[in-house]
């Protein structure tokens, strides 16, 4: 194999909610190996800092101020993109949202709201690029960033677990239709990963929790699901479509098994307490 292959040199990424968080890990992992990076972002002052540092690490970045859950705007966005940059190779459907609350005391407006930042930013975004890959009959590679909440119960999570499953769907079905055109579609499932959000809301003992509940024995980072992303953009994955990618350390493997903080042997339900 050519070690070449991994460098994406050449090609135009896009990434929504590239501000911070796992959008912002996997836009500076995609200028680290070559890309141009177009940082989608709703906050303007965020979408700048990613673009520094991007840019202070020798790479070439952009930031859009653009709210995703507007498909005639994200249009805009992305004809500003063509225009400095060139049409989108790869693009990451990053942005999404969540909150807590039992499906009975959820409204209809809350339920729209989900699937609106959570499904609908991705058949817009989806929809955009590929008609733009089709047309000029070129391969690429679209990357969907869902959750593992997508493949189990989500209690105080029903609406935003519909929608990941949703995605994950729509990230198989996709990809058959796209397939024909070169273009792949692929879906990144992170779990417990430590972005500035996060940080900001757990204290030290959930942190030493998290140990034993995730079986590489960490919570993931920003750069773990950059470096999938990569993969999953690069010609390394030139054979790789239609499949949604657990990148969270083996909890989804792992299946509700746990390491008892006592004497680290395995048991099925949560960590004993000490």
């Amino acid at each position: 194999m050519d070690p070449s292959a991994a460098s994406l040199a050449g090609r135009i990424a896009a990434v929504t909610g590239a501000g911070s968080g796992i959008g912002k890990g996997i836009a500076r992992g995609m200028a680290a190996f070559g890309a141009r990076v177009a940082v989608l972002e709703r906050t303007a002052d965020t979408a700048a800092r990613t673009v520094d540092e991007i840019t202070a690490a020798g790479g070439e970045a952009m930031a859009i101020t653009v709210d995703v859950r507007d498909g005639d705007v994200l249009a805009e966005a992305l004809a500003t993109v063509t225009a400095r940059f060139g049409d989108v190779d790869v693009l990451v459907n990053n942005v999404g949202g969540t909150f807590i609350a039992p499906f009975i005391d959820t409204n209809a407006k809350g339920w729209d709201a989900l699937l609106r930042v959570n499904l609908g930013t991705v058949l817009h975004g989806t929809r955009l690029v590929a008609r733009r890959l089709v047309d000029g009959g070129r391969g690429g590679s679209i990357i969907n960033v869902v959750s593992i909440e997508g493949v189990r119960a989500a209690p105080g999570y029903a609406v935003y677990a519909a929608a990941k499953a949703a995605v994950i769907n729509f990230t198989r079905t996709a990809a058959v239709e796209l397939a024909p055109h070169g273009i792949r579609v692929n879906a990144l499932a992170p779990d417990i990963c430590l972005t500035e959000g996060l940080a900001a809301m757990v204290d030290a003992p959930e942190r030493e929790r998290w140990q034993h509940i995730v079986p590489l024995g960490r919570a993931g980072a920003p750069e773990d699901m950059a470096g999938a992303a990569v993969f999953l953009a690069s010609d390394m994955a030139r054979y790789v479509t239609g499949i949604t990618l657990h990148v969270d350390g083996g909890t989804h493997a792992a299946g509700g098994w746990y390491r008892d903080p006592d004497d680290a042997s395995w048991v099925l339900g949560p960590p004993r307490r000490r």
